[in-house]
């Protein structure tokens, strides 16, 4: 070993030792007489230090030529330090340098390797092995092996076995767009990039390995948001022999004791909420429990009194926010063009102060008087001090809308405190969802999930009242898994096919291998998905998940690194039986 101990492993016990220590010149401080360096590695920073008169003039000329991001060799004795540095764990001590030997040297880095850096998002992900010596994405990338090693020990402790699936896969009809792969010894045909292990984990189950899991690369061909990356890792599970409440039961019980090691907190019992409950309440099928502001619907008191955006509405409903009555009428107006962005799309807002004199001071005062806008107000449960918001139009329209205005509260009240964690369950989702441009229904969650055992009659006569037997987990607003019982019956897959509006030729062709399958005795089964990288964000409290990954893509899918995706050679293309046709201008 070039090294006998780390930069994060001396302390006071050590003075009076030989040491060498290897690591990356943080920064240097020249005093003229003295000259500190500071020394890191991953485990942490030590300092070195040289005297004049007591360190060879050879020695402190060649710590005079190093720069920061040097590759350096260190020996030397540990000593206290005379001036102490309680924020380091090595601060205690310092290395009296007696050898210094450059192992590399380094050009400038195009940003400071320091907690706050001065590069940009895209400079740093251009050089993103710079950026990974950094302290905030070191710590991620060891919560996110943490996570990973307790995950796969609760797992273990509940006999499940890891089993690896193909990557190189047949293409489906379903869910997000697939990345597809040429096949070179198969001329015109493509592999397509596992969305999900789905079909291969119930054949897991079919072939008797009753409790599978595995930590999988995941892949969709999607538009990107913060929490969205083109290739993904899951926490994918199944189980064999079960019902709902034993997926339901394993699951919290993994992530009650993922808390608990990692994080030390101790999650209490998880509460359950229909998908029919939390869209009434929150307008989102993924609700943020840790604040309040749930919905109330005022149509008993808002209707027929001549205001014709609410008298024309199917739904009129509101939040109370606790505390913001003092908002100004700029806020408000922001507040009104907030909701009218494309992405939210109402058409305006209403607004009532409840003053803390008990008056009301409301943008609709016109057409509400004082008596009417005080049922509001104890529809609402609403104080002295609080503010109420109201939207209507379309029931399911304006709860979406709604759920949008309710997080930008929470967020500019700064109530969505990222060490209170409340998850929940949500269940009871529709089995399918209609699609207007298609004219068909489409599976909320897959093709595989069952429905209720009491509504399955209804999958031919009424299949949009059917209900799925399917569960997701929520912690803080965050979809962090979902799961379901699966269909394991060839017949009832049939009809869940043909509800969908597959012939039993496409059935066949994309999914015949299952089906028959399901003809040697499969058992009856149902798992989970976990997104390992959003678990990962969620434990440190933060939005976006590239920063838990160590060579992420941009919003645009590309990985500005390495510069890919890219052109690949015209042999390649012509191997491949493959042409590039060119847009026209």
């Amino acid at each position: 070993m070039l090294r006998t101990h780390t930069c994060g492993a001396l302390r006071i016990e050590h003075v009076g030792i030989p040491v060498v220590l290897t690591g990356w010149v943080q920064r240097m401080r020249d005093k003229g007489g003295l000259i500190w360096i500071d020394l890191r590695d991953r485990y942490g920073i030590t300092q070195l230090l040289l005297e004049e008169g007591r360190s060879s003039a050879e020695l402190i000329e060649k710590a005079r030529t190093l720069g920061r991001e040097f590759v350096i060799q260190a020996q030397g004795n540990v000593i206290e330090r005379v001036s102490k540095n309680p924020k380091l764990p090595t601060g205690d001590i310092e290395i009296d340098l007696t050898n210094l030997q450059v192992l590399n040297a380094s050009k400038i880095p195009p940003f400071t390797i320091e907690d706050e850096t001065d590069g940009g998002e895209e400079l740093r992900m251009k050089y993103r092995y710079l950026d990974l010596r950094r302290n905030p994405l070191k710590n991620n990338l060891l919560l996110r092996h943490k996570l990973s090693l307790e995950t796969r020990k609760y797992l273990d402790s509940q006999e499940f076995v890891e089993i690896e699936t193909p990557y190189l896969i047949k293409s489906t009809p379903e869910g997000a767009r697939d990345f597809v792969v040429p096949s070179r010894m198969n001329s015109g045909e493509f592999y397509a990039l596992p969305q999900s292990p789905q079909t291969f984990k119930q054949l897991l189950m079919v072939a008797g390995y009753d409790r599978y899991y595995q930590l999988v690369k995941c892949f969709r061909d999607e538009d990107l948001r913060a929490d969205r990356q083109p290739e993904f890792t899951q926490i994918d599970c199944e189980m064999a022999f079960v019902e709902q409440e034993d997926v339901l039961r394993t699951f919290e019980g993994m992530m009650r004791y993922l808390f608990q090691t990692v994080k030390g907190i101790k999650l209490p019992a998880f509460p359950r909420m229909s998908y029919e409950e939390a869209m009434k309440k929150y307008g989102s099928d993924k609700p943020d429990l840790r604040f309040g502001m749930e919905f109330v619907e005022l149509n008993r008191w808002a209707q027929g009194k001549g205001f014709g955006v609410f008298d024309q509405a199917e739904l009129v409903v509101g939040i109370s926010v606790p505390g913001a009555a003092d908002y100004t009428r700029k806020q408000l107006d922001q507040l009104t063009e907030f909701v009218k962005r494309p992405q939210i799309g109402a058409k305006g807002l209403v607004y009532v102060k409840y003053n803390e004199d008990k008056t009301f001071k409301s943008s609709v005062d016109k057409f509400f008087d004082h008596e009417a806008l005080q049922q509001w107000a104890e529809a609402f449960g609403a104080q002295p001090g609080d503010l109420m918001f109201i939207l209507s139009g379309a029931k399911d329209t304006v709860r979406v809308q709604l759920s949008g205005l309710r997080l930008e509260m929470a967020d500019q009240l700064g109530l969505k405190k990222p060490e209170d964690y409340k998850p929940l369950w949500v269940t009871d989702f529709p089995l399918l969802e209609w699609d207007e441009d298609t004219q068909r229904f489409h599976a909320m969650h897959h093709p595989f999930t069952a429905p209720k055992p009491e509504e399955a009659h209804l999958l031919e006569s009424d299949p949009g009242a059917v209900h799925a037997n399917a569960y997701d987990m929520v912690i803080n607003g965050v979809e962090i898994g979902g799961g379901s019982i699966r269909i394991h019956d060839e017949a009832l897959q049939k009809k869940m096919f043909s509800a969908l509006g597959f012939s039993e030729e496409e059935a066949k062709n994309q999914f015949g291998f299952l089906m028959n399958a399901f003809q040697y005795g499969a058992p009856p089964h149902g798992g989970i998905a976990l997104g390992f990288d959003r678990l990962a964000a969620i434990f440190a409290g933060r939005d976006s998940i590239r920063d838990f990954i160590a060579f992420p893509k941009n919003n645009a899918g590309r990985d500005v690194m390495i510069d890919s995706p890219s052109t690949i050679s015209e042999e390649q293309l012509e191997e491949l039986r493959l042409k590039i046709v060119k847009e026209k201008e």
